[in-house]
């Protein structure tokens, strides 16, 4: 497997190729960079300025192993309403452009909410249902035209909240270009990781986040270094060898070393070497 670290572990204005590079500094092989409305990577981002980024990134030694966006926590792709819906569809589709440009052949997609405590609104889950099926299977042609997986990540959104739902949600789209960014951590507090892992299986599972939380916390407090937490990850990597992934494994962290911010890249390697080293 394949070792990547998420941006969406800092803010969406770090400088990406410092980061990079810090990032393989500690020994990664690639990195998740995240778009924005106004942050280094956004809607406006040229193709010319994609070059450049992607040719200083792999000058490091480094891949883009995928693209997620800050913004879908800004734009409902499950709510009702249509203008929306369908910037958050741009959003996706511009994500795409960016990892296409970038070398990457998967994006993080955060399907819409039917509620939260960090984003506007609250949608009817039957509608929030439809709505986020329907635009993304409008997305399927346009990411299979790129050669570039859209994977629908397991988020805080009181949405798809069971790992049979999220399977009829995917199958139900029915492309082999729309699948699960699964992430272990964020489901400890209503599921299994290595039951997720099973049930959605190689064929809908796109992409994997490694965090790590704790089941007797609440909110974002939850949310601790690797190892520091209640993930089985003995149980989630027989689970990973049982349906034969072996793709990108990619770690997101809180942004919580406020006096040395990219100290948590280092510590996190340490653990994920540990995590995968498992037998």
């Amino acid at each position: 497997m394949k070792k990547g670290v998420s941006f969406f572990s800092f803010d969406m204005d770090v400088d990406l190729l410092d980061a990079s590079k810090k990032a393989a500094q500690a020994g990664y092989e690639g990195v998740e960079l995240v778009l924005s409305e106004a942050g280094s990577l956004n809607m406006s981002t040229s193709d010319k300025a994609l070059y450049g980024l992607r040719v200083g990134i792999e000058d490091l030694g480094l891949a883009v192993c995928s693209v997620g966006a800050w913004n879908l926590w800004e734009y409902n792709l499950a709510g009702n309403d249509v203008s929306a819906g369908a910037h958050a569809q741009d959003i996706v589709k511009k994500q795409i452009d960016c990892a296409q440009a970038l070398g990457a052949d998967a994006i993080l997609v955060v399907p819409g909410w039917v509620g939260t405590n960090f984003a506007p609104g609250i949608t009817s889950y039957d509608q929030a249902y439809d709505n986020a099926q329907r635009r993304l299977a409008q997305l399927a042609p346009y990411a299979k035209a790129a050669g570039v997986h859209i994977g629908v990540e397991n988020v805080w959104n009181k949405f798809l909240l069971s790992p049979l739902e999220l399977k009829r949600f995917l199958d139900e789209i029915d492309s082999p270009f729309v699948g699960a960014y699964f992430d272990v951590g964020n489901i400890i507090y209503i599921g299994y990781p290595d039951q997720w892992i099973r049930i959605l299986g190689q064929k809908h599972i796109k992409r994997i986040h490694f965090s790590d939380a704790r089941e007797s916390q609440a909110g974002l407090g939850m949310f601790v270094d690797l190892l520091a937490g209640d993930v089985d990850f003995g149980a989630v990597m027989a689970a990973l060898r049982d349906i034969g992934y072996d793709d990108w494994i990619t770690v997101e962290f809180l942004p919580n070393y406020k006096q040395f911010p990219y100290q948590a890249i280092t510590n996190a390697k340490l653990s994920l070497d540990t995590i995968l080293s498992i037998k």
